[in-house]
């Protein structure tokens, strides 16, 4: 029983979290999609510091989203580790220019997660503004979508359609575990101009209930499945809805959602069922 819990205390603090990486694939029909074949890769909170999220990993991991072939790549939010397990911190900007790396038909979209807001302590003090890493991010080439709409796929195989970006829903602290989002539907749905699919990114699934049919896919992270997943099921998940946008594949009425597990750790670096992962996500009609 002692070498039992020695092996899986190991496995869960050291080998999943810091040696192990997969392809997750998620196979998506949704209802609304009127285009052609889209594959999209998924990177979600990467949560950079040593030990476990080092630069030589992130450049594996950028070698291996690039060998998966897929039209876009999106970057999901929280580019920064945040527990106190953190040995060494790791550099923002050189993250940035590893990330530039990526390469993908359709380019390389950003987002903002909560953390890449909690870190900014300049960014808190003025309750917004401008974004250290999405600073360093633009710097290095890699765009930043923060309640913008863009248009993509114009004379490629997936036909045309929309990209929506929203900036964070727990950007700004105001209190003790409460915070003020920076997020912006309605504005940015405002941008949308033709009746094109439009897929939406959004850091923290939670808001997928206020998201209207207009969209047909959202692509969230946060939650990193919980961190501890058993036969379907995550203890703890940072979400008021808990396990119902914990990780996955989730579809209500017209519209679906995934949750990418993403790569990195938050509060505490242990990983256990749900091994980091880089997303891959197959969309048809």
């Amino acid at each position: 029983m002692f070498l039992a819990g020695l092996f899986t205390s190991a496995y869960g603090f050291f080998i999943e979290p810091a040696l192990r990486l997969r392809v997750k694939r998620r196979r998506i029909n949704p209802a609304n999609w009127t285009g052609g074949p889209l594959k999209i890769a998924v990177l979600a909170d990467i949560h950079m510091g040593e030990p476990y999220v080092t630069l030589d990993r992130l450049r594996q991991i950028v070698t291996r989203t690039n060998a998966l072939g897929a039209d876009l790549i999106v970057i999901l939010g929280d580019l920064e580790a945040g527990h106190r397990f953190v040995t060494a911190r790791v550099s923002m900007e050189e993250t940035a220019k590893v990330l530039a790396g990526l390469s993908a038909p359709m380019g390389v979209q950003a987002i903002l997660g909560n953390h890449d807001w909690w870190h900014d302590r300049a960014a808190q003090a003025r309750g917004g503004g401008s974004n250290r890493i999405a600073e360093h991010l633009r710097a290095a080439g890699v765009p930043v979508l923060q309640n913008r709409a863009i248009r993509l796929g114009e004379g490629q195989a997936s036909g045309p359609f929309w990209l929506a970006g929203l900036d964070d829903q727990l950007a700004i602290g105001i209190g003790d575990m409460q915070f003020r989002g920076l997020d912006d539907l309605p504005g940015t749905m405002s941008q949308i101009t033709d009746d094109a699919p439009a897929i939406l990114l959004a850091h923290e699934p939670d808001i997928f209930p206020n998201v209207p049919d207009r969209f047909c896919l959202t692509l969230s992270g946060h939650t990193h499945g919980g961190q501890v997943r058993l036969f379907g099921y995550s203890p703890i998940v940072p979400s008021k809805f808990g396990n119902r946008y914990a990780y996955g594949h989730v579809r209500e009425g017209a519209r679906d959602l995934v949750v990418s597990g993403g790569i990195g750790c938050s509060i505490i670096p242990v990983r256990f069922g749900v091994v980091p992962e880089i997303t891959l996500v197959e969309i048809s009609a």
